[in-house]
């Protein structure tokens, strides 16, 4: 179990997608994408989701990422948060969104 404190030491926050790019480099089928967090900056983040997605569905999407990993070097690509998402049964990433337009940059708590 985690404290509460624990918990609030995730920044999780909403972002819209703006850009999106095949990702040859990465060993599983992925995009890079870059997401607009408001006044946090855009962000770039690599994701496993070409199954469900296409690239043209994903622009202008809102989703939820963390904020606050270290970057991560994905071959010649640095990702800089992390877009969350649910595993379906065929274990392919189902993107976290919220039901709403929100604010981009608005934090989950």
């Amino acid at each position: 179990m985690i404290s509460w404190d624990d918990f609030e030491k995730i920044d999780i926050r909403t972002g819209t997608i703006m850009e999106v790019n095949d990702f040859p480099g990465a060993r599983k089928p992925s995009y890079q994408l870059h997401i607009d967090f408001g006044a946090f900056g855009i962000k770039r983040s690599s994701a496993q989701i070409t199954a469900l997605y296409t690239k043209e569905a994903l622009v202008g999407k809102q989703v939820i990422a963390v904020m606050n990993f270290p970057v991560k070097q994905i071959a010649n690509f640095f990702s800089e948060c992390l877009v969350l998402g649910v595993y379906n049964e065929n274990n392919d990433v189902v993107l976290l969104q919220p039901t709403m337009q929100v604010k981009n940059g608005s934090k989950i708590g």
